[in-house]
């Protein structure tokens, strides 16, 4: 049971999860920097919510223990299930039924009317009853606010509080639409939470490719669409390329973009020195700490909004500037669905008729080589190629090349 089994730090069980169960495989030996007992204590938590789809192999080296998934066959994203666990104490839990049981009264109440009537009506007949002070009283009342579970309001210099009313929106209209938006969107981890309120209800969806890895970057994602509706500076924790070790960047974030074909996210920012965008993987993000508001915003992200417009992919490779590309394509009678696929997956390309059967496609783009795996799927199909920046055009024949002689062809590779 998840609820047994409660995390204070999700960082700790995204790393674990991540490290040993998705991409390392690795064994409860090769748990370095931590001790064994830490990891035998991290894997029975996700164990404890993710048991049926885990799995292990022995190997010389020891058990290497794994998560399989079919996403074919699972009605909900299971991750999500990881964000249903909490640290909290005993006097935690006792102060919020308390609490919640003082603010539903019609009137408002200050702080140290609220501390008054907890220990004086709930309180003092117990032998030893707990202690609570205002400060803590108050960081309460605070927290409550910004997860809008209470409001307050100023009479004169007095501050009240009360309980947040009820929204009243009938969630099961949108029953369909929430339950597509859980599996479907970067953050559906809010969709899940608000099936759980509908009781649950069956899944009328099924996907054939189901990214689930991205719920573990829920949180922080969450955090940087926040920095960036807020005009926000943040600093971000990433790990070195080089030692390992985490470091630390402030950049300005602009935009999150989400890799349809392989379910990853990315963050465009900028750093104000810089004049180009930098692509970071969310999975590489270990912390986001939101900052002040950015000073020069506008400016900034002007500037790298006209620069995300020109992004076939997430990579921006430090081009300092377009490259142009032109791609004629002709297909037979018969074959016009190449043609609208070419049109559906244009992204920021413009696509040109020249007659029926051939179309022109063009695009301004920085770093074009990311166009190549595209262009390929319609090798049989092309019947020229330009870009401005002549190493795209011979990567591209020499992969033709390659593909000829594999099959009996002539040699055309160019030098």
């Amino acid at each position: 049971m998840a609820y047994q089994e409660l995390i204070k730090d999700f960082q700790n069980t995204r790393e674990t999860m991540r490290s040993f169960l998705v991409y390392g495989l690795k064994t409860r030996t090769g748990f370095e920097g931590k001790s064994a007992r830490t990891y035998d204590d991290e894997r029975r938590r996700i164990a404890s919510w993710l048991g049926e789809y885990m799995c292990w192999r022995q190997d010389q080296d020891g058990r290497r223990v794994f998560l399989s998934v079919d996403s074919r066959q699972i009605p909900h994203n299971p991750l999500y299930q990881a964000f249903r666990t909490c640290s909290f104490t005993d006097r935690d839990i006792t102060l919020h039924f308390l609490l919640l049981d003082l603010l539903e009264e019609e009137q408002g109440h200050t702080a140290g009317e609220l501390l008054d009537a907890i220990e004086g009506r709930y309180l003092a007949d117990f032998e030893d009853p707990l202690h609570l002070d205002e400060s803590t009283l108050r960081k309460k009342l605070k927290e409550y606010e910004s997860l809008g579970l209470a409001v307050s309001e100023k009479a004169g210099r007095t501050v009240l509080y009360r309980r947040a009313p009820a929204t009243g929106v009938d969630l099961a209209r949108w029953q369909d639409a929430v339950s597509f938006f859980s599996e479907a969107s970067p953050l559906g981890v809010v969709g899940s939470y608000l099936l759980q309120r509908m009781g649950n209800p069956d899944q009328p969806f099924r996907f054939k490719h189901h990214y689930i890895l991205h719920a573990l970057d829920s949180d922080m994602l969450c955090t940087l669409l926040d920095a960036i509706r807020r005009h926000r500076a943040v600093e971000l924790t990433l790990p070195s390329r080089k030692s390992g070790d985490a470091n630390t960047q402030k950049v300005f974030p602009v935009r999150v973009i989400w890799n349809i074909q392989t379910g990853r996210q990315y963050l465009l920012s900028r750093r104000p020195q810089e004049n180009r965008l930098r692509a970071i993987r969310a999975d590489n993000i270990q912390d986001v700490q939101v900052l002040e508001e950015e000073p020069q915003w506008q400016a900034l992200q002007a500037a790298a909004l006209e620069q995300a417009e020109h992004l076939w992919g997430a990579s921006t490779n430090g081009w300092p500037k377009l490259e142009h590309i032109s791609c004629t394509v002709r297909v037979q009678p018969g074959q016009e669905y190449i043609l609208q696929r070419l049109e559906r997956e244009k992204r920021c390309g413009t696509v040109e008729e020249i007659d029926p059967l051939t179309r022109i496609f063009t695009a301004d783009v920085y770093g074009a080589e990311e166009l190549i795996p595209w262009l390929r799927s319609f090798l049989g199909s092309i019947q020229s190629l330009a870009c401005s920046n002549p190493q795209v055009e011979k990567l591209f024949w020499n992969d033709f090349a390659a593909l000829e002689a594999l099959y009996g062809g002539t040699d055309h590779a160019l030098s």
